[in-house]
């Protein structure tokens, strides 16, 4: 095929990817192509930190040179590597037109992996390493949108309810006001929905709301998305349910195995109802760790005995601890 004609080939292609896949919506959002999926590796600055709720600061992140940011869609999120060597992923919660830095927010969690408590700590000059953005939680074109964000849940979506403007509808739950953060940047027609005040969300009741072919999106505490997901094709069957989560999933149909740490030798029992990563991080806490549900690929491990019962995604000779489990009753892992 010639250069002229490998040329329009892509300008074909360009046009059909913008009118069929990206949609309407995401065209008005960005003109580009779609961001890459492995994302762009960054030197950052934080150049901004401020407290959002009791226990959420939210963090800004530039490019020290100064330049333009990558482009980034509603539901992107960045992996951020803290000076530690720890890495975290955090839901862009900025406006997608502002190139000139990234705003995340974060949620202290003092019996987590310590990444968070990390971040709480960073300041004003503060140069950290981010890659992305990436994003599997996007935002469709629909004739209509319901939003239910819980807690710190409100980061993916807050970009979202902004785009969808007068198409979409937020209720956003949380313990109380004091924990919602951004409670400032929502639209008048949002229902604020604290347990304090309301009682815990009967989540049935808060799909309702949708229209008939509505989008919903659901992101917040695994109570919440589990009901959605049990309700939302009952109570809505023409609507579409794009959910996503902060905290592992749930293990379903798993059996006891053990891991063997081949560096140490020592061999770790995983429990039916837990993660590898989970059995793994009580004898090695410092394990690398991100996502915990099987996309980013930071706990993979190379396999040297036994076979892999693949989760998420398959990769050969390897693992991914935070989703996958040993077929049969035992796996030796490069650990």
């Amino acid at each position: 095929m010639s250069t002229a004609s490998l040329r329009l080939y892509g300008a074909v292609m360009d046009g059909y990817r913008q009118l069929f896949v990206e949609g309407p919506t995401a065209r008005f959002l960005s003109r580009s192509r779609p961001v890459r999926r492995q994302g762009y590796d960054l030197d950052l600055v934080v150049c901004a930190a401020a407290q959002e709720s009791d226990d959420v600061v939210s963090l800004r992140l530039t490019r020290p040179d100064g330049l333009q940011l990558p482009e980034w869609r509603p539901g992107a999120h960045i992996d951020l590597f803290l000076p530690s060597g720890r890495q975290r992923q955090y839901s862009l919660c900025g406006d997608p037109r502002d190139r000139t830095s990234y705003r995340i927010a974060v949620r202290r969690i003092a019996e987590g992996g310590g990444g968070s408590i990390e971040a709480h700590e960073l300041r004003f000059g503060d140069r950290v390493r981010v890659r992305g953005p990436r994003n599997a939680f996007a935002f469709v074109d629909a004739p209509s949108y319901l939003f239910i964000a819980g807690g710190i849940g409100i980061t993916p979506i807050l970009p979202m309810v902004k785009a969808a403007g007068s198409k979409g509808h937020l209720v956003y739950v949380g313990r109380s006001r004091k924990s919602m953060p951004f409670l400032d940047e929502l639209p008048s027609s949002a229902e604020i929905r604290p347990d304090d005040e309301f009682g815990v969300p009967d989540v049935a009741d808060l799909i309702s709301r949708a229209q008939p072919g509505a989008a919903v999106y659901v992101c917040g505490p695994p109570p919440v998305l589990d009901a959605a997901q049990r309700l939302m094709f009952t109570l809505n069957p023409t609507g579409s349910l794009h959910t996503e989560r902060f905290s592992a999933a749930p293990v379903v149909d798993g059996r006891e195995f053990t891991a063997t740490l081949a560096r140490s030798g020592t061999e770790v029992r995983v429990g039916a109802d837990e993660t590898a990563l989970a059995a793994i991080r009580r004898v090695q806490p410092g394990v690398v760790y991100s996502c915990q549900q099987g996309f980013c690929g930071t706990c993979k491990v190379r396999v040297l005995g036994g076979e892999v019962d693949h989760r998420r995604n398959t990769i050969p000779e390897h693992m991914l601890t935070c989703v996958s489990r040993a077929f049969g009753d035992s796996i030796v892992l490069d650990l």
